[in-house]
């Protein structure tokens, strides 16, 4: 859940902290890269790709410099309120030396601030806590911010659940729609279908989409209403059948390309396919709202900026040499969608085990994750309305939240499966608000609430590189000018229609 401060977990060392935030990042957004790389051309998206990395970088140093913050204050009245008890224990003469502490870190906060910061051990800045993002907003800003928050989070896990539902359905319908009829292993050929093509006999595509559409909802939309969690076995196979088939499409199509069977010729710009590059760019680098999970339990994060830039530009050169080996590999008008869906020709791969593992990749990570992210949007949903002190009755609590998370995703992925599309808006919109705006929010209030509560000569440990107020402004109106053209585009590709 978005809200609320949970237990920090086993730690782990930096370079154990990259690899999961290489593994969260690079996600299911890599594979509508390619299609967006070639529809807005190679020079653009590269530029584009670069600058919105560099973006992200800059909002993650934010948020790492909010969680240090919220763990400060955190600390801070726990000292305050241990103080107040001993005073009122005075009495009866108790003192600091009557009491064992097991903690190293609950030693450092019996003493004062200042006697903390002198022994060096910890600072008081250092985070300790899995503080989520939804309790730093409650804590960095008014009610209004809060509200804003959640329903901007809300926002961004609708379109995920909306791209999941689809993309399942999508890969299943691809698949076994081109291995039945005459057009077997033909995926990849080049050949468009159109969704009233037939599928099985009678059956058309669509139809045969929204089969499959159903069976996953009936499927997976039940765990909605319960409480489930992702097992450490689940999240290694996962990841090992993620990698696996990432390195088997940059392999495939590097051997395509160096037999000279390549018969991609990109353009250098196409400026109409900007809108979409920049939804799948911002959705391929979200990790804002996950930050608070995967810093925390680093064991010494004394160079955490600096693991999180090398983990920047390694997802970087990963997205450039996944895309560009695409563009020209295939030709732009056969480029799936989904990525993997490209390697269920047969003149691409003759071994059928492979065609299946990349056509089918999809429905098994995506279907792991599918109830997860459900869970975590229906919690959010009991946070937003939440009053402290008050329950909700029943039907509401396990029946009506379930389920306004998942019907609409559902219809969504009902009346389309454009996923480029879908993942730009979501990654436009509201992966605009949490990649750039909540973040530059939060480092700007949580530096006017430390200056308030330690005084204007405290420094912050973790202090984002981009300490300049220049930096908060300039993100800002970028993610202002992003919402804007973004709107513009869609309503000037309407009015053309």
């Amino acid at each position: 859940m978005a809200g609320g401060i949970t237990d920090t977990g086993e730690l782990y060392s930096p370079y154990v902290g990259l690899v999961y935030m290489f593994n969260l990042i690079v996600g299911t957004g890599a594979l509508t890269m390619p299609k967006a790389f070639a529809m807005a051309g190679w020079l653009v998206s590269l530029v584009l790709l670069m600058f919105l990395g560099f973006m992200s970088y800059m909002t993650t140093t934010f948020v790492v410099e909010a969680m240090a913050a919220a763990n400060a204050q955190l600390r801070w009245k726990r000292m305050e309120k241990r103080k107040d008890d001993e005073d009122e224990d005075s009495s009866s003469g108790v003192s600091d030396s009557d009491v064992l502490l097991q903690d190293g870190y609950e030693r450092a906060e019996t003493r004062p601030i200042l006697s903390v910061q002198r022994r060096g051990s910890p600072n008081i800045f250092e985070i300790t806590e899995r503080v989520e993002m939804g309790q730093m907003a409650s804590m960095f800003f008014n009610k209004v911010g809060v509200n804003l928050f959640y329903f901007c989070i809300i926002i961004y896990l609708y379109g995920d659940l909306a791209i999941y539902a689809a993309a399942v359905p999508v890969s299943l319908m691809q698949v076994t729609c081109s291995v039945t009829g005459n057009h077997s292993c033909s995926v990849g050929d080049g050949t468009k279908y159109n969704d009233t093509d037939k599928c099985w006999g009678p059956i058309r595509r669509i139809d045969a989409y929204r089969l499959y559409l159903a069976a996953f909802t009936l499927l997976l939309g039940p765990f909605t209403f319960f409480n489930v969690q992702k097992t450490k076995y689940l999240q290694i196979m996962t990841s090992l059948m993620r990698w696996i088939a990432f390195i088997l499409m940059i392999i495939l199509a590097l051997i395509r390309i160096s037999r000279g069977q390549a018969e991609g010729h990109p353009s250098m710009a196409q400026l109409s396919g900007i809108r979409n590059l920049f939804g799948v760019c911002v959705y391929s680098f979200m990790c804002q709202h996950s930050l608070p999970s995967l810093i925390t339990p680093i064991s010494k994060k004394k160079h955490v900026n600096k693991l999180v830039l090398l983990d920047y530009i390694l997802i970087l050169a990963f997205y450039s040499l996944l895309s560009f080996t695409a563009i020209y590999c295939f030709r732009n008008d056969t480029l799936m969608d989904m990525y993997t869906l490209n390697f269920t020709n047969c003149e691409i791969i003759n071994v059928a085990f492979i065609r299946y593992f990349l056509g089918l990749f999809p429905v098994f990570t995506i279907s792991t994750n599918f109830p997860i992210i459900a869970v975590t949007l229906r919690n959010n949903w009991k946070t937003l309305f939440h009053r402290e002190g008050g329950t909700y009755p029943w039907i509401v609590d396990r029946i009506v939240f379930p389920a306004i998370t998942l019907i609409p995703p559902v219809l969504v992925a009902f009346c389309t499966h454009d996923l480029e599309s879908l993942v730009g808006i979501t990654g436009a919109y509201a992966g605009n608000g949490i990649q750039y705006l909540i973040p530059a929010f939060l480092a700007y209030c949580s530096r006017k609430d430390t200056q308030l509560v330690f005084g204007s000569g405290t420094v912050n440990k973790h202090l984002s590189p981009f300490r300049h107020t220049f930096w908060i402004v300039f993100v800002l109106i970028w993610g202002f000018f992003c919402f804007v053209f973004v709107t513009a585009n869609i309503v000037l590709s309407e009015s053309k229609l």
